[in-house]
Formats: structure tokens, sequence, C-alpha cells
């Protein structure tokens, strides 16, 4: 198993760790609620050094993003972010990604790090562009500050206006004494807040100086147990459950990142699944019956016929209810509409609602 370079800061913690995309990774502190409240209310941290990091630099790097990713990346520029995936050439996703634009030769790719290996190999395998790429993941941390107090919490660390700082855009500077520290306004929590990446060397002192800036403002470091209720209330997908190989963006609701006015992978089987209708859709919902939906529990219509499945789901720690997502057949798809989760062989109402189900991000 890996660690990451703060793996030593989480035992002082006393982090519970657990095995995670072949890292030890901390998946809560004081405890999920608890952190997501933090995150919610406040600010927390998490160490998310495991995710994956490679740039593509040379002339052809647009070329190559633009064939691969099914965004359009020809509208980014310097300083901008834009949320992307990897179609597989089959229908499916290889993986959904963050694409920072350093320059117009030279990109930023953030990836799961479960799909690191896989991701680099496929990238590679299309790469017949003047594009020079680079695996940086082992030796970039990366601390997601996250709430509504990032900004005031942090601004004593860097002389960035954080405030000011766009959704989805980044700079590079001083941070916490540390050179060259990219920062940028993005993260899976819907809560606002900050990525920071740093060399890992450095990783330890920036963890310090962060939580020594947002202790004023009740700092929790937060797991991966927070991290993924805080995602699944705003309707983030998660790669492995509600996104795979198996699904194509169009069916996941992310026919927004999916732009026709480019050439790309899949391009061609996307738009007839566009003009053909799709069969089953990726669907928000709520418990109405008592009962906490899990990752494959079978969706079922009035009559008990098996509708879909399950790919998400929790006891929502800010609304204090039982909320899901799951595939079903197009038919159910509409916000109101009824459906049933099996839990436990038990038939419990549920109703499909719209997104994000934490409203007041």
């Amino acid at each position: 198993m890996k660690r990451t370079a703060l793996y030593d800061k989480h035992l002082e913690l006393n982090a519970k760790m657990v095995p995670f995309a072949g890292f030890e990774m901390p998946v809560q502190y004081s405890g999920l609620g608890d952190e997501h409240l933090a995150v919610r209310n406040a600010l927390g941290v998490f160490d998310v050094s495991h995710m994956g990091e490679f740039y593509a630099k040379g002339e052809g790097a647009e070329a190559l993003l633009q064939k691969v990713t099914s965004n359009d990346v020809s509208k980014l520029v310097p300083g901008k972010i834009q949320y992307s995936c990897l179609p597989n050439g089959k229908g499916g996703i290889v993986d959904d990604l963050l694409v920072y634009c350093i320059s117009k030769t030279e990109y930023l790719l953030v990836v799961n790090a479960s799909n690191i290996e896989k991701d680099w190999n496929w990238i590679n395998s299309q790469n017949h562009f003047d594009c020079q790429l680079e695996d940086r993941s082992d030796s970039i941390s990366l601390l997601a500050v996250q709430g509504p107090k990032a900004a005031e919490a942090l601004e004593g660390l860097t002389d960035l206006n954080l405030s000011e700082m766009g959704y989805y855009t980044f700079k590079t500077d001083r941070f916490a004494g540390v050179d060259n520290v990219l920062i940028s306004a993005t993260g899976y929590t819907g809560s606002g807040g900050f990525e920071i990446y740093v060399s890992n060397a450095d990783a330890p002192k920036v963890w310090d100086a962060v939580m020594k800036a947002g202790r004023p403002f009740g700092i929790k470091p937060a797991g991966l147990g927070a991290r993924d209720t805080l995602r699944l209330e705003m309707g983030f997908c998660l790669y492995g459950n509600d996104i795979d190989d198996t699904t194509s963006p169009l069916e996941a609701g992310l026919g927004w990142i999916t732009k026709f006015t480019k050439d790309f992978i899949d391009k061609d089987y996307l738009l007839k699944q566009k003009e053909e209708g799709l069969e089953r859709r990726l669907v928000a919902f709520e418990m109405i019956d008592r009962g906490i939906p899990r990752k494959d529990y079978p969706i079922l219509n009035r009559e008990g016929n098996n509708i879909g499945k399950v790919t998400s789901g929790t006891q929502s720690p800010s609304l204090n209810k039982a909320i899901g997502m799951g595939y079903v057949k197009t038919d159910f798809r509409n916000p109101g509409t009824e459906i049933y989760i099996e839990i436990r062989n038990k038939k419990l109402k549920a109703e499909v609602v719209k997104l994000p189900f934490y409203k007041n991000a």
C-alpha cells in the first residue's frame, strides 16, 4: 500500500485509516457527521494526494486533449479549468477529470486515484500528436480546503485575493512560505474552497499552516467518508459508482460536458445515442419510507418490476434524510416519479428529485 506525504499527520490526529485506490487513506477522524457539517458550515481540510496529475505539453497538446476528452478544450484560456471525461471508444467512460490550462501548449490533467495507470495508458495510446506527457502523480500532494470560511481562513497565507478568485480558476503563487504553489478554486463538496497542489516535501509544512490558520474558524480534518457524503448531497458523480466503462456521459447527465461541435472519441456513437434517445438515465431520489439505499440495491416500479439499480446512497448529514442516485429506465426519470428501493427484501418507497439535494450551497 502506498502512503501520502501526510500519512504521519493522519496518525497524529488519530484518523481511522483504510485501503483506498492502493493507498492507506483516512476515512474519518472525529466522525463522519462531525466532519461533514464542519465543511458545510465552516471549514474542513482533506488530504487528496492520492489523485493523479499528468502534464501535457507541446504544440499538439490541445489537439490531443480535444480528441480524448468530451469537453471543448479550445474554450479554455490560461488560468481556467474544465470538468470533462475520457470516452472509451465503446460508449463508456474511462474516467472523469479536470483539465487545467496553464498555457495553450501546457495543460494539467487531474484524474482519479484508482484510474491513474488506466488513464495514463489510454491517453498515451491516443497520442499521435506533438505532445509530451508526464506523469507527476507520485511527486505532487494535494490538499482540499473546503467550506464557506476557506477564503477568509487562508488569506493570511498568500498575497492572492482568494475571495475574488472565480469558480474553476487557478493561480500559481507563494503560499504558506512555499513558492510556486498551484491554488485552484475547485472542490468536490459544493461548499466552496480551494485545492492546493504542492510538492511532497512541502506538504506537511503546508498542512500545518492550513490547520493553524483555520483554527479560529473551527477547521477540522476530514476523511473519505465525509468527502463521499458531501459530493453525494450535490449529485456529483463518483467514478466506479455513478459512472464507469459501461455508462455513457449522456446517460449520466453529463451532456453539458459533451460538446458535439468538435471531433472526439465516441462522438458519432454519442450523437446517435442522443438522436435515438436514451434507454436509461441517472436520477437522484429521496427515500420516503425509512431505509438507507446502498450501491447495487435494485430499483423497482410500483408493481415490483426491476427498473434499475442504485449507484450511490447514504443518510444525508445536512438534510437528515436518506438520499441516493441510480440508473432507471427513461420513463421513470422525471422529478416527482414514485420509485421503490429494495432494501433487505423490502420494497421501500422513494421519489425522484432534482439535483442538488443540498440547496444552500
